[in-house]
């Protein structure tokens, strides 16, 4: 029997998640199984999850309706709960389960760069994306956040570094990203919003990790700024290996077997380089 998942959002068609998970299912020997995009406008996904049928194992959610994900599913994990989103839809026998493997996803991406543990963390933008980005941060021991967004910091973002109880510094965006305020910083900006500027650490000072959840386009207006502002001292760690793991992550929810994360990482790499990406 045919099993079915999906990445679904709006737009999608930009989406590497196909790459990752048809990878997964190659390496598994899941040859019964098929990934696919499938647009769903903001509003539409609790009706597009009901018209799915039995052969539905789960769907990757993406922007914009990681909320809406949470919204209809029957069960959550706490993760999902505190970040107020979903990137995943499982089915289980008592309807639809939502988890959000962004939050082990980025904490894994900062790992790979040989950081363990981070107490001060920088956090750009106040969404859905930055509360994820918190709940890693807090998960790897930062107990000190500062947020920068636009204006303010949106309420479900506010509740959760209530409840984290973290040392919360709020900084407007216009006035530049603090480098020295964290041990790691990350973007959660769109890709080609105009990045602020940076305002690098005192003299001596070692420069923090800096991670972008941007995948595309790359590079993205916030990595380009680092490049140009910062000349080659530090290298942005590219969205691509959160979207590495968080996928790895949502296949072994679907399908109940470890992920092949090197023939998924092999795949990735295959096809960004094939593209230009």
């Amino acid at each position: 029997m045919l099993t079915r998942a999906a990445v679904v959002g709006s737009p999608v068609g930009h989406s590497l998640s196909p790459v990752l998970h048809r990878a997964a299912y190659a390496s598994l020997g899941l040859t019964d199984w098929t990934y696919d995009r499938v647009d769903v406008a903001r509003g539409a996904l609790a009706g597009h999850v009901g018209r799915l049928g039995p052969e539905w194992a789960g769907l990757s959610v993406t922007m914009p309706g990681k909320e809406e994900a949470l919204a209809l599913a029957a069960t959550a994990t706490e993760e999902a709960r505190s970040a107020g989103a979903a990137n995943t839809l499982v089915r289980r026998q008592a309807g639809w389960h939502a988890e959000n493997t962004d939050v082990p996803g980025l904490a894994a991406a900062i790992r790979e760069t040989g950081l363990d543990r981070a107490e001060r963390a920088v956090v750009l933008g106040g969404g859905a994306t930055a509360r994820s980005a918190i709940l890693a941060l807090h998960s790897m021991g930062a107990a000190q956040v500062t947020v920068c967004v636009r204006d303010d910091v949106r309420r479900p973002t506010r509740d959760l570094l209530e409840r984290l109880r973290l040392d919360t510094r709020i900084r407007l965006l216009a006035d530049g990203i603090p480098l020295g305020d964290g041990e790691v910083v990350v973007s959660t900006l769109p890709g080609d919003v105009p990045s602020p500027s940076l305002r690098p650490p005192a003299a001596g000072a070692d420069l923090p990790v800096l991670v972008d959840t941007c995948y595309l386009p790359w590079p993205s207006a916030f990595s380009a700024s680092v490049g140009s502002e910062l000349a080659g001292r530090v290298a942005v760690v590219r969205g691509t290996r959160m979207l590495l793991h968080q996928a790895a992550h949502q296949v072994e929810l679907m399908t109940g077997r470890p992920a092949p994360v090197a023939a998924m990482d092999d795949a990735l790499s295959a096809h960004l380089a094939t593209e230009g990406a």
